[in-house]
């Protein structure tokens, strides 16, 4: 790293059930440095503080005042999403909220306007997309390595969380499903792979009224699900292309590849957008086999704050960030307007994206981990 870098401050707000990677994480990279966490409970944020060697176990209110945190990790639920990270906005600093950015549209378009009129930034999880495999893709595809891209499916498919997370009672709820839950990952990779999406249409069902957990601390109880639990999309792609994806709590078994882009010249089969690396595959037209597409990108373990850290570094640089608020906004109005597409049978516009974000480099972000 070059000895001019000013580590980026960090301040986490939400000492919850992901935290802790993002922890370890912003502890160690040469980029940043965690100076302060918050929680509702303080006694969490003070146990994350001493565990990571965080000097600062603060209020809420404390760490948005705190003159040290120029970045605000926003780890709250999704229902706090909004409401913390214009807080931020409105203390001045910069804010990088967990996915999805907000529950509504609208509120993701407040947060952005509001930031714009405060001079700081908005990013936004997730921050896979960045991932070695991912980046591996779309050199792949920038190569011309299946052809001009002409489609895609995403599939995320499972039976729902209540039987291993400790409190997955938001999941049933507005905000919550499958969608809003997974699909920022599926979406996320799609875009950066094949650029931005037009238009949408959808159809969604709750197919179970009702969940119980059975998981420890809240074995037996009953929630009552108040959000779509399966949802199928379709996409159109400004290039052109035509995506589909379906994501689902109610499917017990499946067996489908979790992004498959076809084009042209050939197919590619890319692993779990929920994960930073894995096998890249693609399969020419006239080829018998799959092969390997080799991988020389960083970031292929659970590397989750590379999109924080990357945030920091953009902003010490003064160029964009690529997790950014605007990717992300645009990603939650694909996700709600299936859903909005279900209720109105027709297909909708989704919110502009200039762009997808520039693409990492192999190497770019190494001074700084």
């Amino acid at each position: 790293m070059a000895n001019s870098f000013e580590p980026v401050r960090i301040g986490i707000v939400g000492c919850g059930n992901i935290s802790g990677i993002y922890f370890e994480n912003l502890t160690k990279f040469a980029g940043t440095q965690v100076v302060a966490a918050a929680d509702l409970d303080l006694a969490r944020a003070e146990a994350a503080c001493a565990k990571y060697g965080v000097p600062n176990a603060l209020s809420v209110d404390a760490l948005l005042a705190h003159p040290e945190v120029e970045i605000v990790l926003n780890l709250t639920i999704p229902a706090a999403h909004a409401q913390v990270a214009r807080a931020a906005v409105a203390a001045g600093k910069h804010v990088y909220n967990e996915k999805p950015l907000t529950i509504l549209p609208e509120d993701a378009h407040t947060l952005l306007f509001e930031a714009a009129e405060r001079g700081v930034r908005v990013g936004g999880a997730p921050d896979t997309f960045l991932g070695g495999a991912h980046q591996t893709a779309r050199a792949a595809i920038a190569r011309g390595d299946i052809g001009e891209p002409i489609g895609a499916h995403a599939f995320m498919l499972c039976h729902g969380h209540e039987s291993w997370h400790p409190a997955p009672e938001f999941y049933y709820k507005p905000g919550g499903g499958p969608m809003l839950d997974m699909g920022p990952y599926y979406l996320t990779d799609l875009v950066q792979l094949m650029g931005p999406i037009q238009r949408v249409a959808g159809s969604a069902r709750i197919t179970f009224p009702t969940r119980t957990i059975t998981s420890q601390p809240k074995a037996g109880t009953v929630v009552e699900v108040e959000t779509a639990t399966h949802i199928a999309g379709i996409m159109d792609f400004r290039n052109g292309a035509i995506g589909e994806i379906t994501t689902s709590f109610d499917v017990w078994h499946a067996v489908l590849p979790p992004i498959s882009i076809y084009g042209t010249e050939g197919s590619m089969l890319v692993p779990d957008p929920n994960g930073f690396g894995g096998e890249v595959k693609v399969r020419g037209k006239w080829q018998g086999e799959w092969s390997v597409v080799p991988n020389h990108h960083m970031f292929n373990g659970n590397d989750r704050g590379i999109g924080v850290l990357d945030m920091g570094v953009a902003i010490r640089e003064g160029r964009p960030h690529r997790a950014s608020g605007d990717l992300a906004a645009h990603v939650l109005s694909i996700m709600t307007s299936f859903g909005a597409s279900s209720d109105a049978g027709t297909h909708l516009g989704v919110a502009h994206l200039d762009a997808a974000p520039a693409p990492l480099g192999a190497d770019e972000l190494a001074p700084y981990v």
